[in-house]
C-alpha cells in the first residue's frame, strides 16, 4: 500500500494529517523533512492493529515476499516426479523453507531501508522509516532479530541446502546495501546486478536441492526443467532489478548511486529491459516446443506467447515521465514473475 492508502485508512480516526515543517505537503516530502500522522488514539484495539499492520506491510515490501515464496514453491515442485510425491512430508519441507526465508528476506529489506533513509525520502517517502512512522531503533531491532531468526530456523531444520540459501541471501543482501568500505555494491550498476544474480541462481538451486536431497532423500540430478528454471528466473530477476532503478533516478543521482538508469537514461534502459524480457519469453517458447509431453508443450508455448503479448501491450502504455506509471509497470513485472512461478514446474 502507498501512503495515500494509509491516509485513507487513517482518515476515519483523524481530521487531517500533520506535517513537520512550514506547510509542506506530501509532494515536497522528499526534501528531507519527515511527515507523519497525528498521534490521536484510534478508537479500538482493532483499529490500532490495522494501522500497525498496514505500516508493517509497507515496510516489509510484501510483494518481495510473495515473489520469494512462489520461487521456493516452484523450485520445490521441480523435484516432483509423480503425484504421490505431493505429501505432508513434501509440504512440510516447503513450509520450513518458506518460513526461514521469510525472515532473511525481511532482513535484507530492513537493512536496505536503514542504509537508504535519505534516498528514500526522495524516491519512496511513503515508506515507514523514511516518513518517520518507524524509528531507526525499531528498524535496527527488526533487522537484527530477523537475521538471527532465519539462521536459527535453517539450522534447526537441518537442511544444508536451505542453510546455504539463507547464507547466500544474507551475504549478498548485506553487501548490496551496507555502507562500508568495498561494500554497498548497489552504487555500481554491474555489482548490483551481480548481487541480484547471486541471490537468484544459487538460491533457486538450493531450494530445489532442499526438496530433492533433504526432503525426498534422492540423489541430486539436473533435468532440463531445472536448468531452464535456473536460467529463466535468474535472468528475469536481474532484468527486473535493473528496471527497478528507473523510477528512482532522482534520488540515486543525488546520492551517487550509479545505476544503469542514471548512467544511460530512462528511455534506453527501459528499451533494453523490454527487449530482454521479450527474448526470455521467446526462449521459453522454444524450450516448450522441445517437450516430449504434448500437454507440457501446449501449456508452455501457449502461456508464454500470451505473457509476451501482455507484456508488449502493457509496456506500450508506460509514460517514462510519470513516476507512478513506471512504478506501476514495475509491479506488473512482479506479477509476470508470479505467473512464471506457476508455469516452470509444468515444463517436461
Amino acid at each position: 500500500m502507498r501512503l495515500s492508502q494509509r491516509r485513507q485508512l487513517l482518515s476515519k480516526y483523524v481530521a487531517r494529517p500533520c506535517y513537520k515543517g512550514n506547510g509542506k505537503n506530501l509532494a515536497n516530502a522528499g526534501s528531507g523533512d519527515h511527515y507523519h500522522f497525528p498521534t490521536d488514539q484510534p478508537k479500538s484495539l482493532m483499529e490500532t492493529f490495522q494501522m500497525k499492520f498496514v505500516a508493517f506491510c509497507e515496510f516489509a515490501r510484501l510483494y518481495s515476499f510473495v515473489g520469494r515464496g512462489l520461487s521456493i514453491v516452484s523450485s520445490s515442485f521441480l523435484g516432483i516426479e509423480k503425484l504421490s510425491d505431493i505429501s505432508l512430508l513434501f509440504l512440510s519441507g516447503v513450509l520450513k523453507a518458506i518460513v526461514a526465508t521469510f525472515f532473511v528476506q525481511l532482513y535484507i529489506n530492513s537493512i536496505n531501508q536503514l542504509e537508504d533513509i535519505e534516498i528514500d525520502k526522495i524516491n519512496k517517502p511513503y515508506l515507514p522509516l523514511a516518513s518517520g512512522e518507524y524509528s531507526i531503533e525499531t528498524v535496527r531491532i527488526i533487522t537484527a532479530s530477523s537475521a538471527l531468526m532465519s539462521f536459527w530456523l535453517a539450522w534447526m531444520v537441518g537442511s544444508w541446502p536451505l542453510f546455504s540459501a539463507i547464507l547466500v541471501i544474507f551475504v549478498f543482501g548485506t553487501i548490496y546495501s551496507i555502507n562500508l568500505p568495498f561494500l554497498r555494491w548497489k552504487r555500481s550498476a554491474f555489482l548490483a546486478a551481480l548481487c541480484v544474480f547471486a541471490m537468484g541462481v544459487p538460491t533457486e538451486l538450493a531450494f530445489y536441492l532442499h526438496t530433492q536431497t533433504f526432503v525426498f532423500g534422492r540423489p541430486a540430478y539436473f533435468p532440463k526443467r531445472v536448468i531452464f528454471t535456473l536460467a529463466f528466473m535468474s535472468i528475469f530477476t536481474v532484468v527486473a532489478a535493473i528496471f527497478k532503478d528507473i523510477p528512482d533516478v532522482d534520488g540515486d543521482k543525488i546520492h551517487g548511486v550509479r545505476s544503469f538508469a542514471v548512467q544511460f537514461g530512462k528511455e534506453k534502459v527501459f528499451s533494453i529491459c523490454f527487449v530482454l524480457f521479450q527474448i526470455i519469453y521467446v526462449v521459453a517458447i522454444l524450450v516448450g516446443l522441445t517437450s516430449s509431453q504434448k500437454w507440457s508443450k501446449f501449456i508452455t508455448v501457449a502461456s508464454h506467447i500470451c505473457l509476451a503479448l501482455i507484456h508488449w501491450s502493457r509496456a506500450k502504455s508506460v509514460d517514462l515521465g510519470n513516476k507512478t506509471s513506471v512504478t506501476s509497470f514495475y509491479m506488473f513485472i512482479w506479477k509476470l514473475l508470479y505467473a512464471e512461478s506457476f508455469l516452470v514446474p509444468l515444463i517436461r
